[in-house]
């Protein structure tokens, strides 16, 4: 009984002096921090009004000295050992003392400045951006005639302060803690004994939190604590068994969570998501720490998932539907609700059908753009067979002339297909690429040769510009100059007479850049996303002739020898389509 009236008398008398030490403490320490840093305010405002004065006439001139300004803050951070920055009435830094001005971020929305412009003088302690340590910073407007002409901010590191501040806490916690020790000396005291078997269940129940099932039970005194012990050796025995168990089924329910290809999501009752699987993951973009515990609608952030699960809500019964995520996957989902094992919890599940509308829709493109461009040289050819069959046959001259027509229209449905046969070979990988160190100029030069005669009659100068000194390239040659002479033949049938097509290529690192920049017709921005998809013609009023498949061949030949393609083009303005390949 003694024991316990001293216990209960010693233990609030140290917490209560304890209490008001640190309540002194800070106290104090908040005191000489804001005495300090209001000297430090009014100081660097009365140099920031000096420096003001001093340098008024260089901000009123019509066209500022910036270097003059430059060089006079830093005169004045070495006289104030302070730094010094003037900046303009836009915010553009114009002297610092410290750093580049002219690789400084604009000043006009920094907090000190912002309330200089509103009040004259401005003030703020903040981390600076540019030196990466804590400032007070004082900025003062400069007027004339009215109309602010630049500010002057002075500032100084903090650390002086916070030392001196420091310094204060050390020796008022020293005395704290010295006063604090010798009450706490008479708390233990009286208290060992009595904490000790608490101290020593306080240890079990730690290593039970920390995972450690199998701690030798704890042996039980006769006394209150002992029944408490007891208690604790029976529980810890149960738990044992049940986090066991539940180890083993949630391993096996983890594994097909794992190596499912669908996502998963379980949303308890109050719309809180309890379980996301890495395939739900990828397909909306999250990691399990930003989902688990979180809400449904503040995690998924996707509007057709969450009607879905709203409706399985309200209707009780399996719901589904269609849609695309924010990252631009197709979803079949299906929402369950999972009564009576988790009640008011609902099973969010989704398919990722993205490569399969893919397939579907490249397809269905495929047959499209095939059937449009069969029409007409089929068309073609049954109008020149009905003519001939209506008595043309018998006129030589006429027959002669459709018969030329109708071997053109076959041409071009032989290379249309060879074309096809070739660009589904590429796309498969069934082509044997030969690559090999192969010189720039040489691809260019070959192919410029194949098309020479064709840019003649065309009336087009045609320009080279690739140095000798170029590294070779890994590259299949053959394939390569099929690209360029590709995109160089297109560039000579899209530009009139007199222009010029310009065909060279220039390292850029550990690449070589291919380019052909011709002066014809341009491609509109909006055709510009699709000018490399098979079958394609920017301006089919003025492209009758081709099929439609060489920029695609070239595209993806460029792709497999580990390059990348792309054109830059307006209209009436021209057009420069560009490839790279790897440095041998």
């Amino acid at each position: 009984m003694f024991r316990s009236i001293r216990l209960r008398i010693a233990i609030p008398f140290t917490l209560l002096i304890l209490g008001c030490m640190l309540g002194m403490e800070v106290y104090l320490s908040n005191f000489i921090q804001s005495s300090y840093e209001k000297d430090l305010e009014s100081k660097l405002a009365d140099e920031a009004k000096m420096i003001g004065v001093v340098i008024t006439p260089l901000l009123k001139a019509d066209q500022p000295d910036l270097q003059s300004i430059d060089q006079s803050a830093k005169q004045w951070s070495k006289v104030l050992s302070a730094r010094v920055t003037v900046i303009a009435p836009d915010g553009v830094v114009w002297g610092e003392s410290e750093q580049d001005r002219l690789q400084m971020d604009n000043h006009y929305n920094r907090p000190e400045v912002a309330e200089a412009r509103s009040a004259g003088q401005g003030q703020s302690i903040r981390l600076s951006a540019t030196l990466n340590i804590s400032m007070m910073y004082e900025a003062v407007s400069l007027e004339s005639e009215g109309e602010i002409i630049g500010y002057v901010r002075v500032a100084l590191p903090l650390s002086q302060v916070e030392e001196n501040v420091r310094h204060l806490q050390r020796t008022v916690f020293g005395t704290t803690a010295l006063a604090t020790g010798l009450a706490l000396f008479l708390a233990v005291l009286i208290a060992n004994r009595t904490t000790q078997p608490l101290a020593k269940l306080t240890k079990a129940v730690e290593k039970l939190a920390a995972g450690e099932l199998n701690a030798s039970p704890l042996k039980a005194a006769a006394d209150e604590t002992g029944k408490l012990t007891i208690a604790f050796n029976s529980m810890a025995a149960r738990l044992s068994t049940q986090i066991d168990d539940l180890q083993r089924e949630r391993g096996k329910l983890a594994a097909v969570l794992q190596q499912m290809s669908d996502g998963v999501f379980i949303i308890d009752s109050s719309g809180i998501i309890q379980l996301i699987n890495p395939a739900a993951e990828k397909m909306f973009g999250l990691n399990s720490d930003q989902a688990i515990s979180k809400s449904a609608v503040q995690a998924l952030r996707q509007h057709q998932a969450i009607e879905l699960w709203q409706k399985c809500v309200s209707s009780g019964a399996t719901e589904i539907t269609d849609f695309e995520t924010n990252h631009k996957v197709q979803v079949h989902g299906f929402a369950t609700p999972l009564d009576p094992s988790l009640p008011g919890s609902i099973l969010l599940l989704f398919q990722d059908l993205t490569r399969q509308r893919l397939i579907e829709n490249m397809r269905r493109d495929f047959i499209s753009n095939v059937s449009h461009e069969l029409r007409t040289p089929l068309a073609s050819l049954k109008a020149i067979t009905e003519t001939l069959q209506d008595g043309a046959l018998e006129d030589r001259e006429a027959a002669r002339k459709f018969l030329n027509q109708m071997e053109g229209e076959i041409d071009s449905l032989s290379l249309m297909v060879s074309e096809l046969l070739e660009l589904s070979r590429i796309e498969s990988g069934r082509v044997p690429l030969q690559i090999q160190p192969v010189s720039p100029l040489e691809i260019i030069n070959q192919a410029v040769e194949r098309l020479r005669l064709q840019s003649d009659r065309a009336e087009l100068n045609l320009v080279i510009e690739c140095p000798d000194s170029l590294p070779e390239v890994e590259a299949d040659a053959s394939r390569t100059q099929q690209v360029v002479v590709n995109i160089l033949h297109n560039a000579i049938k899209f530009t009139p007479p007199g222009g010029q097509v310009t065909i060279g290529a220039a390292q850029k690192g550990r690449i070589i850049e291919f380019y052909v920049r011709d002066t014809g017709i341009g491609i509109s921005q909006d055709d510009l996303p699709r000018i490399f998809e098979r079958f394609y013609k920017v301006d089919r009023a003025r492209s009758s002739s081709g099929t439609g498949l060489g920029l695609a061949i070239a595209r993806h030949l460029v792709e497999a020898q580990g390059g990348i393609i792309w054109v830059d083009s307006s209209l009436n303005k021209g057009s420069t389509f560009t490839f790279t390949l790897p440095v041998v």
